[in-house]
């Protein structure tokens, strides 16, 4: 039995994020149905994690198993013959017996852009959020630097969130504006439901003089009292990249 590890891009508009859903259009569903016309047989894919309906991703990462011989550069090749133009397989490889996308990775890289304009950027509408241009990033990076190190992030999940526990290690958060693209880059050893969203969406309130930058370390906390972490709009959001 042969494990194959792929790594993969794709634009989240349209879909119901990656996992399978039972009355809509997911990521997953595409890529295994892509590999069943290559390889003529059914296969299931797991991920490296789970992406909400609209993120997009440069590496998901994702594995699957056969008994198939066929070239490893096929199942990038063939694969993406069959994908629609917004799902890509970027890399195929071909690991040893043992690997697991989710359970054998080390930490993951998230990115989330803000657009600063006047008005609406129809290029940037679809992989950023747009706001007005009076953001105080300096602010935004005294409140960043609070989420690095090891944190309850209870505060920064959504319901439906099942994860064992809450502590996270946060390894960096590095904010960078280049023209009017503000870039906020989580990295970290694991995410809860929707964490990366609402650590953005609190920096961004922090950036708008709507909460002070302490704000974060009291939402680490727990002394968060009837003030919540803010979700930012889920297109934003990126995943670019898992480590192993």
């Amino acid at each position: 039995m042969r494990t194959i590890k792929l790594t993969i891009e794709y634009d989240g508009s349209g879909y119901a994020g990656w996992q399978r859903q039972p009355n809509e259009l997911s990521v997953q569903q595409v890529v295994e149905e892509a590999l069943a016309q290559l390889l003529g047989q059914a296969v299931t894919v797991y991920s490296s994690g789970r992406t909400d309906a609209g993120v997009h991703a440069r590496g998901m990462v994702a594995h699957l198993q056969t008994e198939r011989s066929i070239p490893v550069q096929a199942f990038r090749d063939g694969v993406n013959s069959f994908l629609p133009s917004t799902v890509a397989v970027q890399l195929a490889e071909e690991v040893p017996a043992g690997f697991h996308a989710r359970f054998s990775a080390q930490g993951k890289w998230y990115r989330y852009c803000v657009y600063l304009g006047p008005v609406q950027s129809p290029l940037h509408g679809r992989n950023a959020w747009c706001l007005r241009p009076s953001l105080d990033f300096e602010a935004m990076q005294e409140a960043a630097a609070l989420f690095v190190g090891r944190h309850d992030f209870s505060a920064f999940r959504t319901s439906g969130c099942s994860a064992k526990t809450t502590i996270r290690d946060i390894f960096a958060v590095d904010l960078r504006q280049q023209e009017r693209l503000l870039t906020i880059d989580v990295k970290g050893s694991g995410f809860l439901r929707n964490m990366v969203r609402m650590m953005a969406g609190t920096l961004v309130k922090v950036g708008q003089g709507k909460r002070p930058p302490d704000a974060v370390a009291d939402l680490l906390a727990g002394q968060n009292g009837s003030v919540s972490a803010l979700t930012a709009p889920a297109h934003g959001l990126c995943l670019m990249e898992v480590w192993y």
